[in-house]
């Protein structure tokens, strides 16, 4: 370490690149470090570029000799752009997942703030140019009262003023501006608003205002009224709370109260829900209960909309923001509480690209470190939360069904092997479906697959039609005529005949076209919607489905697992499962979870209001333990049995794991890096000074889909009882990963927690 001699210290700056160390930069001249704040952009030399980074810290020495230290081109922010609770939770996100700070902290940044954007809104102001000020002074316009009186306005305003300022002083002020400017003597200009983040003292009248939404609204149970009461008891302290209900049984309305008590205090709400199709439902919900702004924060929007959500929240101005899974890193200076809802949904968890962080952890760790509640909600929690649940880590709510609903809706398993069936669809499953459509009932049939069918199949050879880029199959999609690959995104057009022997192929097996094809064959009078990825590209799309529904315009629903994310469709009085087998035998540990959560959420859109609905699941397999479970003790009767195996078997959560992912263009490319990189790892005994937990390495393996889109997957899984142990291992080997990789190159991702290991 070498001290800088007369040089007051250094910057030390986070870079967006793939490294895990910050850099040691010189401040700009006439600059002392510490007068550039941690959570400030820099404009520094970075090799024979320029990169924007953040400034993570200060010190007074360096590793590096003097002479070869650069100095900061340019100082972005004056003020620090990330608070430092922000700072603290994403230094902890890069040192939890063990990924390279710059990327953390530039993922938490809109587009154009990683590309150096003021931070500060810019807002059309008005103000008076030279010729303005001399004829202000002359009384040039005494014969246009109202125009001087416009003049005199802006002379005293040296910094311009706003149009809502104007508007406020003069109400017919821009007739007499389009004059004024004519004439040269006014001129509008784009100021910079809001140089800080919000402080308590600064908080805007409208989070005040919202104290008269306490109360508003529904009338609550008194299990609502209870679980309101605890959760507005720990507003100024950090405490968990899983909030479990039946579907339907009023969880929304529980955050609406929360939310108005916590705004009522003049702190702000974050609100995350896991998928963007959520997003137009629940902002209008919270919109017309709160009397606040609403910043939306979600990777659909575009680059300025974005920016401009961001900027809003940091600046107090927006009392709620409300998002998917990015949104946890939204800046929220006067945080008061977090909710998540639909906890258990796989999509809170990165999987592609960047860290792969989990949304719904993050916000129990933001939570704690910022001393507030957060509020976990579920019908079908995930295993991790219950468990943390029955050790008494976080706090149950329980809402049962509303006093104004019917009971749960009943569910029975429809045996394949027992009954004859069209295209997938079984005769009891047929007649039931007649029998509430007569009764004027919806009807919603879910099959987790879309497109017309999952494969192409030649009757003459027993051809198959392949992926050239991956290791599957593509989807017939007789919509567009084409067959589609669901992993890459390829596409070629359908054909007629097999491109190997000529024979004639045919399309095997369901998706929901082929169930909307053959529900409009069947009820030929029914007016049918289909509700997935195809027809649902667009929040648009959506809305119009959901509209139609709710409207009884259509009387029947196909759907994938869109269907299944929180809608409301109170005249469905009948739910079909098709394929219900696809989870029961899956490599993957947490499929039978996976399954069970769909098959309670689905069920879940039967029967909202007064009548009671009804569940119909197709198997092959009715016998089998899972659905026997389901069936007899509903998910907590499934989810006690689920995890009595799990803990037997130390998979998680009794156990922790990461997974080592790797990809290479050739075919044993990324196995021969991860045989390495699994040889270059540590001994275990030297990770702790005391008895230390073994840590496990199991693999490598090909990826469940071993080529995707022209590359090669493969995977070693590390396995420890203990959190601990698994951190100091993998601190200790990535160096050497890294260096393999680097050596080999091979792309290598490394996921902790993950929750698909296939």
């Amino acid at each position: 370490m070498v001290e800088l001699g007369d040089t007051p210290g250094v910057l030390q700056v986070a870079i967006n690149a793939p490294l895990r160390s910050s850099f040691d930069y010189l401040p700009p001249a006439g600059w002392a470090p510490r007068a550039v704040p941690v959570g400030a952009r820099v404009r520094v030399p970075f090799g024979r570029v320029e990169a924007i980074g953040v400034v993570v810290g200060h010190a007074d020495h360096s590793t590096l000799e003097a002479a070869a230290l650069k100095r900061v081109h340019e100082i972005i922010d004056t003020v620090a752009l990330l608070d430092e609770p922000l700072m603290r939770l994403l230094r902890w996100t890069a040192d939890y997942y063990h990924h390279p700070p710059g990327e953390v902290i530039a993922a938490a940044l809109p587009k154009a703030l990683r590309l150096g954007a003021s931070a500060l809104e810019a807002r059309p102001h008005w103000r008076l140019t030279s010729a303005g000020e001399a004829a202000c002074a002359a009384g040039a316009c005494a014969r246009a009262p109202r125009q001087q009186a416009l003049l005199t306005l802006l002379h005293t305003a040296q910094a311009g003023l706003s149009p809502q300022s104007l508007s406020a002083a003069l109400p017919a002020w821009r007739a007499h501006a389009r004059a004024l400017r004519q004439r040269g003597w006014i001129e509008c200009f784009h100021a910079a608003e809001c140089g800080t983040a919000a402080s308590p003292a600064a908080a805007p009248a409208a989070l005040a205002a919202t104290a008269a939404a306490v109360g508003r609204g529904p009338a609550l149970s008194a299990a609502q009224s209870a679980a309101v009461q605890q959760i507005d008891a720990a507003a100024d302290r950090y405490a968990t709370f899983l909030l479990q209900g039946a579907t339907g049984s009023g969880k929304t309305e529980v955050y609406l109260q929360c939310a108005a008590r916590t705004l009522a205090r003049t702190r702000t709400v974050l609100v995350l829900v896991p998928e963007i199709a959520l997003t137009p439902q629940s902002v209008e919900r919270f919109r017309s209960s709160l009397p606040t702004p609403i910043s939306v924060l979600h990777s659909g929007l575009a680059d300025a909309q974005r920016l401009s959500a961001w900027r809003a929240a940091r600046d107090g101005q927006a009392g709620v923001v409300l998002g998917t899974r990015s949104a946890i890193f939204a800046p929220l200076p006067r945080l008061g509480l977090i909710v998540v809802d639909e906890e258990h949904d796989s999509s809170y968890k990165q999987q592609d690209g960047g860290c792969r962080y989990s949304a719904r952890d993050l916000a129990v760790m933001r939570a704690q470190q910022a001393g507030i509640p957060v509020v976990l909600g579920s019908a079908t929690p995930a295993f991790e939360t219950l468990q943390n649940q029955r050790i008494g880590r976080y706090a149950t709510l329980w809402l049962p069904r509303r006093a104004d609903q019917a009971a749960a809706p009943v569910l029975k398993l429809i045996d394949l092997r027992a009954h004859t069936a069209r295209q997938g669809l079984a005769t009891p499953v047929i007649d039931a479906m007649r029998r509430h459509l007569e009764a004027q009932g919806q009807v919603l049939v879910f099959i987790n697959r879309r497109g017309y069918a999952p494969t192409l199949l030649c009757t003459g050879c027993g051809w198959i039609a392949p992926c050239h880029q991956c290791d599957a199959r593509l989807t017939v999609h007789r919509a567009g005529a084409q067959l589609c690959c669901h992993h890459c995104g390829a596409a070629e057009p359908l054909p007629s005949r097999c491109p190997r022997c000529g024979f004639a192929v045919k399309a095997v097996g369901q998706g929901t076209e082929r169930v909307e094809e053959t529900l409009h064959d069947l009820f030929p009078d029914q007016a049918l919607l289909r509700l997935d990825r195809d027809t649902a590209a667009r929040p648009s799309q959506l809305e119009e489905i959901v509209r139609r529904v709710l409207c009884g315009e259509a009387r029947i629903l196909v759907g994938t697992q869109m269907v299944t994310k929180g809608h409301h469709f109170p005249g469905v009085l009948l739910v079909v499962v098709l394929n219900a087998d696809q989870g029961l035998f899956s490599t993957d540990f947490r499929a039978a979870e996976r399954l069970a959560q769909t098959i309670v959420q689905v069920a879940g859109r039967a029967g909202r209001e007064r009548e009671q609905g009804e569940v119909l699941i197709q198997t092959e397999y009715p016998e089998h333990p899972l659905l026997q479970s389901l069936l007899a003790g509903g998910y907590e009767g499934f989810a006690a049995t689920a995890l009595a195996e799990r803990e037997a078997a130390r998979w998680p959560p009794f156990g922790r794991l990461a997974l080592l992912r790797a990809s290479s263009p050739s075919n044993d490319g990324a196995l021969q890096f991860l045989a390495r990189a699994r040889a270059a790892a540590p001994a275990t005994p030297t990770m702790s000074s005391g008895p230390s937990t073994p840590v496990r390495l199991l693999g490598p393996v090909p990826a469940a889909l071993a080529r995707r889109a022209g590359r090669y997957y493969a995977q070693l899984l590390i396995e420890s009882a203990e959190r601990g142990t698994l951190h100091r291992f993998i601190d200790a080997w990535l160096p050497a990963v890294e260096t393999l990789a680097r050596a080999q190159r091979v792309r290598y991702a490394l996921d902790v927690d993950p929750i698909d290991i296939g």
